[in-house]
């Protein structure tokens, strides 16, 4: 997805970077006496002093992720809010540059921003695909692979190994980052104005039950549910309750536990278990007329 930048907004945007390579680099001293003003007094003049010196390392990093077809004034704003993170969290007793801490907040928020609006479908949500995503094409010039439409297996497995990535995902990005966005109502013959043309969104395949079985599983469930009450009001009190801790529970009670609260021996609650699903099966037999039941109580 390509976005293109009016002569009014590149122009703006040069009048932005030139202000900000004006304002003058901050000793260390100095960026540590902002840093602690910012965080322990809220200083607002101090933020804004300690940010303005860094914006050129904004625009810098900005610059690397141009080629991604998103505009340079959108990538500097979502760096500018790495920046303030930055800020927010500088520990001043750690000894390093703010630029070099700054750096890895400035970089993950542009990225961010990209993986949201590169394209209408989320490219990448997991640390793998985000480290195919802006590593793939690099590492595909690296070896020379970069001039054929699909990569060949060594290629793949070479990148899944230089990332620490598995094989199913270089191929599933690679799939990703070589086809544009398409509306599913494009339609697929040349001829758009075709009356009965197939539009993309005919051919998807829809994974969830027809409405005809989802009506069919209900009653099905239903008429389950009732033969198994039914067939539990054979049990006595005892044996109904050994079921219902034993197999009807969120989590199953052990043959032990059971016993503790029955007052009874561990294998005398197995046997009494073992004679309820006995009762259980026999009255599920009689009720269906010998068809099975997949009451999910019975072994």
């Amino acid at each position: 997805m390509t976005h293109i930048d009016t002569q009014e907004t590149l122009a703006a945007n040069r009048r932005y970077f030139k202000g900000a390579m004006k304002v003058p680099l901050l000793e260390q001293e100095r960026e540590l006496e902002l840093a602690r003003l910012w965080r322990q007094e809220q200083n607002e003049k101090a933020l804004h002093e300690l940010t303005s010196a860094h914006l050129r390392l904004v625009i810098a990093m900005a610059t690397k992720f141009r080629h991604y077809g998103l505009p340079m004034g959108d990538l500097v704003q979502e760096g500018n809010i790495g920046l303030m993170q930055a800020a927010d969290r500088f520990d001043i007793e750690r000894g390093v540059r703010f630029s070099t801490y700054a750096s890895w907040w400035i970089r993950a928020s542009i990225q961010d921003f990209i993986l949201r609006n590169w394209s209408i479908v989320r490219t990448g949500t997991t640390a793998a695909q985000k480290s195919l995503f802006f590593n793939l094409r690099r590492l595909r010039a690296r070896i020379n692979d970069g001039g054929q439409n699909n990569m060949t297996h060594e290629s793949r497995l070479y990148i899944a190994k230089e990332l620490g990535v598995r094989l199913e995902d270089v191929e599933t990005m690679e799939g990703r980052l070589s086809g544009n966005d398409r509306s599913l109502n494009a339609p697929m013959s040349e001829a758009d104005g075709e009356a009965n043309s197939l539009e993309w969104q005919d051919l998807l395949v829809c994974d969830s039950p027809l409405p005809d079985e989802v009506v069919s599983e209900d009653k099905d469930s239903e008429v389950r549910s009732n033969w198994i009450k039914d067939a539990m009001e054979t049990l006595n009190e005892r044996e109904y309750r050994i079921i219902c801790e034993r197999r009807l529970g969120e989590e199953n009670v052990t043959l032990e536990c059971l016993g503790k609260k029955l007052g009874i021996s561990k294998e005398r609650v197995r046997q009494i278990e073992h004679q309820a699903l006995d009762k259980l099966k026999l009255a599920l037999t009689k009720t269906t007329n010998g068809d099975p039941v997949g009451s999910g109580l019975l072994p």
